[in-house]
């Protein structure tokens, strides 16, 4: 770790900072243990800066992108003991935008979600034209969060294991098979208990290695962006932070009610991956003259459990079952950008050709070690926040009603979580992030109103919560992050925002939806998609 050379400052000023740090409302002598040892780690932080050097190979970040690592407490309560290193990586603002000089306006730190995201690559959007005004303005920051990559990284299965395939993924399992997975589920868990600091990964420390990060990197308030969990992550530091929040960006915001962290949410994501679903078989249908799937999105579902049957009965490229399909195809639900590749895949195995579904489905060795860490920080970070279900027969009939109107998602969602029923770590009581008003400046909140990962209604319970936030909404569109996406709606109110502070005059503004995807033939099933902003 590195050493600071002044680990405690003078006692009024720590408790100054304690109190600055405290959440709306605390009284001056109710400031918890984990909020004093926040404000000590953060001036600890701000006097030790951040050293940003050429980045290793590992972070695969080439120049402009450099790197360097910000040390943080494993547990705020105790800020004298086990510390552990963040990576960060920077690329600074340009000052240059379309011909013109721009004044620098500070550092732009950015969360991917997750949770289990690791936004290192962040900074290098900045390259592209979406991104070149901001990237003018601010230092372009992202971070692996604790867990996350080479932060103190946690793991909880052999990745060895965790990659298997192929897999099944039935949308009605079957009393042995839920058995079967129920004893996987207990032992994923017990996986994770292994390790001693497993309560520590949570919301709340995520969003004071937050407020770290923003000492160390100079900056007396934070701008900041989070996408999917990452709204979560600002929501927590909005409430825990206030004075120190500059200007916020939440895209794509997960439902912050604390009755919804984390069970109920889950929920209502498989229901609205359903709807998704159904969004990209009508496309296909659309375009049957391209891709012969069917003329109906009912057709089209069709195609899809056929080619489902047969890599059931034998796995394409002997790697494809039903799992590895499910999980290519849940993509679509994610950016309609995958549409037309995935569209070419289920074409050309039909016709007899497996080799697109091969390319697209099947699991990378060389990514199993960092799936298998995401999962990981994912599960911890679930698991502790908040109370689960630990009566199987609750998760039986919640998921098995739930099937029979939504199956594409429901279980294969389910078994994701149900490591949290068998949890050995204490869980914690979602904190309420609603804020006062004239607590916060001005917030952003987007969202695409059809968004399936983090569903509409997320977007506008925030709204409600955080006081002077306004929402932008892309009407009748569904990817999951559309902050400098193809929108030039959205982009525009983003960059008004974040380059000039200004919001629209109501709470809420719209934007039409961005054009539909166009088919491709199968001469482009090697097409990848476009890189994505968000994790």
């Amino acid at each position: 770790m590195r050493a600071a050379s002044a680990l405690y400052a003078a006692a009024g000023s720590l408790v100054l900072s304690a109190l600055v740090a405290a959440p709306a409302g605390s009284a001056a002598g109710s400031a918890s243990p984990e909020t004093l040892g926040t404000a000590v780690a953060a001036q600890r932080a701000a006097a030790a800066g951040i050293r940003f050097t050429a980045c290793p190979a590992a972070e695969n970040l080439p120049s402009p992108a450099t790197c360097g690592t910000v040390s943080v407490p494993m547990d705020y309560a105790r800020p004298r003991g086990k510390q552990i290193k963040l990576t960060v990586s920077r690329v600074r603002a340009t000052g240059k935008s379309a011909g013109h000089r721009t004044a620098r306006q500070g550092a732009l730190v950015f969360n991917p979600g997750g949770p289990g995201g690791n936004g290192m690559y962040f900074p290098l959007v900045g390259m592209m034209p979406e991104w070149k005004r901001i990237g003018a303005a601010y230092d372009l920051v992202g971070y692996a969060p604790r867990g996350v990559g080479r932060s103190a990284p946690l793991s909880c299965q052999d990745p060895k294991q965790f990659a298997k395939a192929p897999t099944q993924a039935p949308t009605h399992p079957s009393a042995s098979y839920k058995m079967e997975r129920i004893a996987q589920a207990k032992s994923y868990a017990r996986g994770c208990a292994k390790n001693p600091d497993l309560r520590h990964y949570t919301s709340l420390n995520n969003a004071r290695d937050l407020d770290v990060l923003r000492a160390a990197l100079g900056e007396k308030k934070l701008t900041f962006m989070g996408a999917s969990y990452g709204t979560y992550i600002g929501a927590v530091y909005a409430r825990l932070f206030p004075s120190h929040v500059r200007r916020m960006v939440f895209d794509s915001a997960v439902n912050p009610d604390p009755s919804q962290i984390w069970y109920a949410n889950n929920l209502e994501q498989s229901a609205a991956f359903e709807r998704r679903w159904a969004d990209f078989r009508a496309w296909v249908a659309r375009h049957d003259d391209t891709y012969h799937l069917g003329r109906t999105p009912e057709e089209v579902l069709e195609s899809y459990e056929k080619v489902r049957a047969e890599v059931a009965h034998e796995p394409a490229g002997g790697k494809v079952g039903p799992g590895q399909l499910q999980a290519a195809y849940l993509q679509a639900g994610y950016y309609d950008d995958y549409w037309a590749m995935r569209a070419v895949a289920l074409s050309e195995y039909l016709k007899g050709d497996p080799k697109p579904l091969i390319d697209q489905a099947a699991p990378s060795p060389r990514a199993a070690a960092e799936n298998e860490n995401g999962t990981a920080v994912y599960t911890a970070v679930e698991c502790n926040d908040a109370s689960w279900p630990t009566d199987f027969r609750r998760w039986d009939h919640d998921n098995s009603r739930l099937a029979r109107v939504a199956p594409f998602e429901t279980w294969d969602n389910a078994w994701m979580n149900l490591p949290c029923a068998y949890w050995s770590a204490p869980q914690q009581e979602p904190l309420d992030v609603r804020t006062a008003p004239g607590a916060l400046p001005p917030t952003l909140i987007l969202a695409a109103e059809r968004d399936a990962a983090t569903p509409y209604t997320g977007a506008r319970e925030l709204n409600r919560r955080v006081a002077g936030s306004v929402l932008v909404t892309e009407r009748g569109a569904g990817t999951h992050g559309i902050a400098g996406g193809p929108n030039a709606c959205v982009n525009g109110h983003m960059d008004a925002y974040l380059l000039e502070g200004r919001v629209p005059g109501r709470r809420a503004a719209d934007c039409a939806p961005h054009a539909a995807p166009a088919p491709l033939g199968a001469g482009s099933r090697g097409l990848a998609a476009k890189p994505r902003v968000i994790g």
